[in-house]
């Protein structure tokens, strides 16, 4: 392979990872045409054979992300009997009283616009892409040998902070994985968490005192998690955590739980529309309360399984994440944090274990900033087990280390993201008819998660990337075998 044409190969792939796709393309053109050394050119049409995909997918988070704006400003939000919440931004003159077709309480573009603007897009301890950990605040803690479900007391936690803290080189960021009964307060769970543990923490506030949610001010290494609404409704309990938060200038991590169906409508585009105007919502009120701090988009769009549960134990859920993390990867530019490497199952089994390997393997291939969840948690994110977290640490360690000694000219990877140019009208009918589960979108897409899936199996079937990691989509083919 020729210099010069080897590193004008590699400005392309650099160019691919910036998801800059129709420069790569012109690059590898450039190249087909003249250059006549058959190693590169094999390596060129390599990436010829994705980057159109991969331009139409960046096309389709590209109307996502303007559709979730066109959402707060045609369709607004069901804000007006939460008198806080109106009385900031009405002081802000972000409300749009010209608009008479909005449903609920529109906002003006600009404004929008404005706040984001504000939105820093790197974040205080940026423990950098693709970083792992644990999460969710799970009810119970799963202990073996031990058939009682309950909280974890303090002595359990203090163990569970030591246990976390020997795995650094694997767990990048610990947010709180499972609840504590009445023998401790979050804020010494917290406090515990500062001796323990050196890298990047997240904990909720909600709870706290005014005096002690100060304890996370301007500390680069930890996160302030909250919520503020769903199904483009507040949450009226969390609007006065949420302010204060912002108020005190915490780093707060925005956390939308929707979910294709039931609190949202059932498309891939559709889910992702609302989950990503909601956190820019959230996004917009804390810069209304306190412009410059610094978020965390975490919108976790999630997928029901037939029994009811959220689908960790199927590829939908990890692409769906995957695919919100491109979103602001590709599109915003926001820090984001997404969920992955669980599973459905209850128990401690191989099964469970080689789930989440896959989940957190997937992920990985396709790229995403921080994922929760990912090492301890069972029976979608009930549970807590230290048992698992050993071993998923374990596994994570072999699987960094293969992926961390792969090539690094490998191109970006398609994930076939489906259209869906109803996705807009969809969160509408859903809101007029207060129910997704009563919308007629709802209905014609129940297959839409599923065919997706058939999309990328028959695209891995005829290229395989990382082969030497499991994977979802190569270990659901082998298993059709």
């Amino acid at each position: 392979m020729s210099p010069k044409a080897h590193e004008t190969f590699d400005r392309g792939i650099r160019l691919e990872k910036a998801a800059q796709f129709d420069k790569a393309k012109a690059i590898y053109e450039d190249i087909a045409t003249q250059v006549v050394d058959e190693s590169v050119l094999e390596k060129v049409r390599g990436r010829m054979e994705d980057i159109d995909d991969l331009i139409a997918e960046k096309a389709v988070y590209q109307r996502i992300d303007a559709n979730a704006k066109r959402v707060l400003t045609e369709i607004g939000v069901n804000i007006a009997e939460n008198q806080a919440l109106m009385d900031l931004l009405m002081e802000a003159d972000a409300v749009d009283f010209d608009n008479e077709t909005a449903l609920f309480i529109p906002l003006k573009r600009g404004y929008i616009d404005h706040c984001l603007e504000k939105v820093p897009r790197g974040m205080p301890g940026d423990p950098g892409r693709n970083t792992f950990g644990t999460g969710a605040t799970s009810p119970f803690l799963k202990r073996t040998g031990d058939e009682e479900l309950r909280p974890a007391n303090r002595e359990e936690y203090e163990d569970i902070i030591r246990t976390v803290s020997e795995q650094q080189d694997v767990v990048g960021i610990f947010s709180l994985p499972v609840a504590c009964d009445k023998s401790t307060t979050l804020f010494e769970i917290a406090q515990l968490m500062e001796k323990g543990y050196q890298g990047l923490k997240m904990i909720t506030t909600n709870t706290m005192r005014d005096d002690e949610v100060l304890f996370l001010k301007g500390k680069a290494h930890w996160v302030d998690g909250t919520s503020l609404m769903t199904a483009l409704a507040p949450m009226n309990n969390m609007v006065g955590p949420f302010v204060r938060s912002a108020r005190v200038g915490n780093t707060l991590l925005l956390v939308d739980q929707s979910i294709a169906g039931l609190s949202g409508p059932g498309s891939p585009e559709s889910i992702l529309t609302l989950v990503h105007a909601q956190v820019l919502f959230m996004m917009v009120i804390a810069q209304t309360v306190n412009p410059g701090t610094a978020c965390i988009h975490c919108g976790i769009p999630s997928v029901i399984e037939a029994g009811g549960n959220i689908a960790y134990s199927s590829p939908h859920q990890t692409f769906i994440n995957a695919a919100m993390a491109r979103v602001n990867t590709w599109i915003t530019g926001f820090p984001s944090a997404q969920t992955g490497g669980s599973t459905s199952l209850p128990e401690v089994t191989p099964q469970a274990l080689t789930e989440s390997e896959l989940s957190r393997n997937t992920l990985r291939k396709y790229g995403v900033h921080i994922l929760r969840h990912a090492m301890g948690a069972l029976g979608s994110l009930n549970f807590f087990s230290l048992e698992k977290f050993r071993e998923d640490c374990e596994r994570e360690r072999r699987a960094k280390h293969i992926f961390e000694s792969m090539p690094k000219n490998m191109g970006v990877i398609p994930m076939y993201f489906p259209a869906d140019d109803q996705a807009l009208a969809a969160i509408r009918e859903m809101a007029e008819k207060g129910n997704p589960k009563n919308a007629d979108h709802t209905l014609k897409n129940v297959n839409a998660f599923f065919l997706w899936e058939e999309r990328i199996r028959q695209a891995a079937t005829k290229k395989l990337y990382y082969p030497q990691l499991n994977d979802t989509v190569i270990a659901s083919i082998q298993s059709d075998a």
